[in-house]
């Protein structure tokens, strides 16, 4: 009998063509008794094909693969296995890849550099069904509302909200969500669902 109070493990498998990375990634992972690496992928394509075996909650994938990369992996993952959410971890943060990634379906996207406490946290808020961003890629986003807001009123782009808006302003200066809903006196429920319906426009 599992005690009320333990938390039930997040799977995870991990999809970097550079094993250190993997190994790495793993050990500030299992570190974490609510965390348990279920495979690695060194390709976009084994990658995918262990998704659909093993159906993980979380796929941290990179974008720069062999075979087929990570936006095309992510693509295929949401066909393939639609519950497990793709959390990219890379080292690419130009707006192409951003932007495609989100579009694939990934529910987060992670720079290298950040922290590990960062990562295990995203780990955690993408498996919960929360969208988390790096700072620097909320920016980048940001960017790109103001821009489509500021273009002709034909451009395809459902526009965000004014809360969505504030939401993603302070999301891009680094605070999370449990301190966005304490600016603005929400639940994190809502932060979270307003984070939902911004993943969802773009």
């Amino acid at each position: 009998i599992v005690s009320s109070g333990a938390r039930e493990q997040i799977r995870v498998l991990l999809a970097d063509d550079h094993i250190m990375v993997r190994e790495g990634t793993r050990r500030i992972l299992e570190r974490e008794p609510d965390l348990k690496v279920v495979a690695e992928a060194g390709d976009g394509r084994e990658t995918v094909s262990l998704v659909e075996q093993l159906l993980p909650d979380i796929a941290l994938v990179d974008i720069s693969m062999p075979v087929m990369n990570g936006i095309e992996a992510t693509r295929e993952i949401k066909r393939v296995a639609p519950r497990t959410a793709v959390l990219v971890l890379t080292a690419y943060e130009d707006d192409e890849y951003v932007f495609a990634v989100l579009e694939a379906g990934a529910a987060g996207y992670l720079l290298k550099n950040a922290r590990s406490s960062e990562l295990i946290d995203a780990v955690r808020k993408v498996s919960q069904g929360e969208s988390v961003l790096h700072p620097a890629i909320a920016k980048k986003v940001l960017s790109r509302v103001r821009e489509t807001a500021n273009a002709s009123s034909d451009v395809p782009t459902e526009a965000l909200t004014d809360r969505e808006v504030d939401v993603l302003r302070l999301a891009a200066r680094g605070l999370s969500n449990r301190q966005i809903a304490i600016e603005f006196s929400l639940s994190p429920r809502t932060v979270q669902a307003h984070m939902a319906n911004i993943f969802g426009k773009l």
